[in-house]
């Protein structure tokens, strides 16, 4: 029997995860987390086969918590479930030591399938996510620009690019005023544009929003 953590903020998805997977006969849940912090308390002290690990938490982020996770238990899979646009993370989550990444508008059948890949040491992509990584393959892994932000950055860019104020920023991601502020500013310089509308533009274009 396959034991999994699900990791997200929102009970109302994790209650339809696990109504999901009571409908198998080789997966439990053994355990649920909704912030990073509480999913790294609960991998040191459960025994979990695979961590299904929401992408956008409060506190850290589940690409840095990713990272703690293949830090401390590198044997452990994870995938990463996510309501941002393949675009958005799925290369990043790849690169961290994710096995896997599925938005959370993927069908049930294709959830339980995952698990069971992931569970069993493989990796599972949709058939547009491997299109997409045959194609950075194809252009000698060259980057596009917003691939050289930090995961934070990224975060903060996708929030500006959606409308989002300084202020309304700082009070989701739990930051600072002038924190969130330092942060545009950074983003403007790495990805070499002037101002919110740029990023905006950019965003749209490359499927980074909604």
């Amino acid at each position: 029997m396959l034991k999994i953590l699900i990791a997200d903020d929102h009970p109302v998805f994790r209650r339809g995860l696990k109504q999901i997977i009571a409908e198998t006969t080789d997966i439990v849940v053994a355990g649920e987390a909704a912030d990073g912090l509480e999913v790294l308390n609960r991998v040191k002290t459960g025994d979990f086969d695979l961590v299904l690990l929401d992408i956008s938490m409060p506190g850290k982020t589940g690409i840095d918590v990713l990272a703690q996770l293949k830090y401390e238990k590198p044997e452990l899979p994870v995938l990463m479930l996510s309501m941002h646009p393949e675009e958005q993370y799925a290369v990043r989550a790849l690169k961290a030591g994710a096995s896997g990444y599925l938005t959370k508008e993927s069908a049930p059948d294709e959830l339980i399938s995952a698990i069971r890949k992931a569970s069993t040491g493989g990796k599972y992509v949709s058939a547009s996510l491997a299109e997409r990584l045959a194609s950075i393959l194809q252009q000698g892994g060259q980057e596009l620009p917003h691939q050289a932000l930090s995961n934070r950055e990224l975060r903060v860019m996708c929030l500006i690019a959606s409308g989002k104020t300084v202020s309304e920023i700082a009070k989701q991601l739990s930051l600072s005023f002038k924190t969130v502020s330092t942060y545009r500013s950074r983003i403007l310089g790495k990805m070499k544009m002037k101002n919110n509308a740029e990023l905006t533009r950019y965003a749209i274009s490359n499927n980074l929003i909604d």
